[in-house]
């Protein structure tokens, strides 16, 4: 009886630690985004990255050739936000940044 009560407390905390887990990532990966959209997208180094990779693609969209006014990533440096290559952005306009984010749009 005894082993069937650890084996049951051992189960829980399993559960237990796998949901604490969660949450903290969770928590960590709000801030992160909190950081990026309200920190890192209107700092000065953010503006001279998206300066340049608008003046690599010529001001225009690398999807259908319109007017670009977004910088896209298409990988994201998860732990080193600012440390993106500029290889890993390109210039976007409004509609194909929407598609890039939700391809039913």
């Amino acid at each position: 009886m005894a082993a069937i009560i650890l084996f049951l407390v051992a189960i829980i905390g399993v559960f237990a630690l796998r949901a604490f887990n969660e949450r903290m990532f969770q928590e960590d990966r709000q801030e992160r985004i909190n950081y990026y959209r309200n920190v890192y997208l209107k700092s000065d180094a953010w503006k001279r990255k998206r300066y340049v990779v608008m003046k690599r693609d010529n001001w225009t969209c690398v999807y259908c050739g319109e007017r670009a006014t977004q910088v896209h990533h298409t990988r994201y440096a998860k732990y080193n936000i600012g440390k993106e290559p500029i290889e890993w952005l390109e210039s976007v306009c409004d509609s194909c940044h929407a598609k890039q984010h939700d391809p039913k749009f």
